[in-house]
């Protein structure tokens, strides 16, 4: 505010108190207009806002997970740090892809005991009125040591989330896959799998109806290996027009190379053959885009896909912020390559 209203002191000696009164209204009135002008100023930039703009929030966030609950969009992000403050998770939602709502501390090491570091790329589910929270904590380096994936419970998308084992879900090696980077996917039947790794191999495992573990396949076989060429981590799978679509991470997360690519095949088991890369740095906007989520508007053939990249000024590894862009088929299916942007999407409400 550019000045102060302070109280008003007596009338000086010989001024009509009409004339005071006037005064003192006309002092008030310009006091209430410097308070209030801001915040109409301010009401008046986020509704004429046209687009999300990329970032879409403030802040060093990567690893966003993208998804609809109860016509509200959710981005549950990676909080971008060293790994020894990677203690916590926050979480954003919004109604119209343009503001965005901060909750913070939606888990932390406090509520999972196990958990001391590199609490990571979270996959959120709803089932049954039950939010469940998969994340990566500790990053292990080998079956000697604790860590790997865990999940939470909550009965609000915006947490407080709560261990639900007390333990980790998975915390072994198999298959040479690092326990981390999950995805929860739920086939057409109902079935919910887990999709994870890190180290350029992915599993895929049944999950219990409850979430508290995994179950074997019908061939004895409890990991099943579904990696791809060029695979390095973070993978995601949805399905459109009865095929499924398998995309991954490339690069290292550090470097400007980072990207997305995909395959496509007629079952969640593959197997996958990689098409080719959709989602890749642009030296003219940002570096580093990938590890990312995609989210289908119910009833609609209209995806966004949530990411993160560095801005062009950073060096630092885990300068990383979360945007959007459309994502867009062919008439045969297939990805179209995503334009980064600035400017991000317009405004889409959910009916």
């Amino acid at each position: 505010m550019p000045f102060l209203c302070r109280a008003i002191t007596p009338e000086p000696f010989g001024m009509s108190t009409h004339l005071s009164a006037r005064m003192t209204r006309s002092f008030f009135t310009l006091c209430l207009f410097a308070i209030l002008l801001p915040l109409s100023l301010s009401a008046q930039s986020t509704a004429s806002k046209a687009t999300s703009g990329n970032p879409i929030f403030p802040g060093w966030y990567a690893d966003p997970e993208g998804t609809i609950f109860k016509k509200t969009y959710w981005v549950y992000p990676t909080f971008s740090a060293p790994y020894n403050q990677q203690v916590f998770m926050d979480a954003f939602s919004s109604t119209d892809l343009i503001n965005w709502t901060k909750h913070q501390r939606i888990i932390d090491t406090t509520a999972v005991k196990w958990a001391k570091r590199a609490m990571w790329a979270p996959a959120v589910v709803e089932k049954a009125g039950k939010y469940y929270l998969f994340f990566g904590a500790n990053d292990i380096q080998s079956n000697k040591e604790l860590g790997g994936i865990g999940v939470a419970v909550a009965d609000n998308p915006a947490g407080p989330f709560k261990d639900l084992l007390g333990k980790p879900l998975i915390g072994q090696f198999h298959n040479g896959a690092q326990p981390i980077d999950q995805f929860v996917f739920r086939d057409k039947d109902g079935q919910y799998y887990l999709i994870y790794g890190g180290w350029r191999h992915c599993n895929i495992a049944r999950l219990k109806d409850d979430f508290t573990g995994v179950v074997p396949f019908p061939d004895g076989t409890t990991f099943k290996e579904i990696t791809p060429q060029g695979y390095v981590e973070g993978p995601i799978m949805f399905i459109r027009n009865g095929k499924y679509y398998f995309m991954w991470s490339e690069g290292g997360w550090t470097g400007p190379n980072y990207s997305v690519a995909y395959a496509v095949a007629d079952s969640p088991f593959g197997p996958f053959e990689r098409v080719g890369k959709i989602l890749q740095q642009d030296p003219k906007v940002a570096t580093g885009a990938g590890h990312h989520s995609v989210v289908q508007v119910p009833g609609t053939d209209e995806w966004y896909i949530f990411y993160h990249r560095r801005p062009l000024t950073e060096t630092d590894g885990n300068h990383r912020e979360t945007c959007i862009e459309h994502m867009y088929f062919d008439e045969n299916g297939a990805i179209k390559p995503v334009k980064l942007t600035v400017e991000g999407v317009r405004k889409r409400t959910l009916n």
